[in-house]
């Protein structure tokens, strides 16, 4: 799998640096979308997983985007993210994620995640060592995954959540059959469902 820097660098910081600031610019400068909403207690990132394929959906409140891959992160807290890197020229930095706690497996070949949260970031967020850091607003949905983590092998992603000013978040994610890409960045005790195990 071909990945470029910038994206998997803002996605690092995205599921590192859960903080909060006023609101995130996507490609769009002209319509922030508003983001008013407490920050998340601070965690780091312990699993990194990354999938190779497509977005037959993306979209984010209204508006239609491709992408260049998608990450599921597992926080040191049990937090979880499936982070979308935006296939887009104008930010490369420009990175989406669906944010929630208490994933569970519901056998081996699927994985739920209720989303409490969408993660936003582009190139106009504030940064923190130099990496923007994502805005966050409070959502209610749901992420599934299907195919098996611990094989490595993951069919496709689907999530829907609406935020808590109405707006649509949508993603159907295809994998194109690469095994998926693993990255244990810390030692930590996983979450009860976490769907490596």
């Amino acid at each position: 799998m071909r990945l470029c820097r910038p994206p998997l660098a803002a996605m690092l910081a995205l599921a590192t640096t859960l903080a909060v600031s006023l609101s995130p610019c996507f490609a769009d400068a002209s319509k922030p979308i508003p983001v008013n909403n407490p920050p998340a207690p601070n965690a780091f990132v312990d699993l990194l997983a990354l999938m190779s394929g497509h977005c037959k959906t993306f979209n984010v409140a209204g508006r239609t985007f491709a992408c260049k891959t998608v990450a599921y992160a597992h926080g040191d807290k049990g937090r979880v993210n499936f982070a979308v890197a935006v296939d887009d020229p104008s930010d490369d930095s420009h990175v989406v994620s669906f944010s929630g706690e208490n994933g569970k497996r519901a056998d081996d070949n699927s994985y739920e995640l209720p989303i409490d949260r969408m993660l936003l970031n582009s190139k106009d967020r504030p940064k923190v060592d130099g990496l923007p850091v994502p805005a966050e607003q409070a959502s209610t949905g749901l992420c599934r995954q299907t195919g098996n983590f611990a094989a490595r092998k993951v069919n496709d992603v689907t999530c829907s959540a609406t935020d808590s000013e109405g707006r649509r978040y949508e993603l159907l994610f295809v994998s194109d059959g690469t095994p998926v890409s693993v990255r244990r960045i810390r030692q930590s005790s996983p979450s009860i469902q976490d769907p490596f195990k």
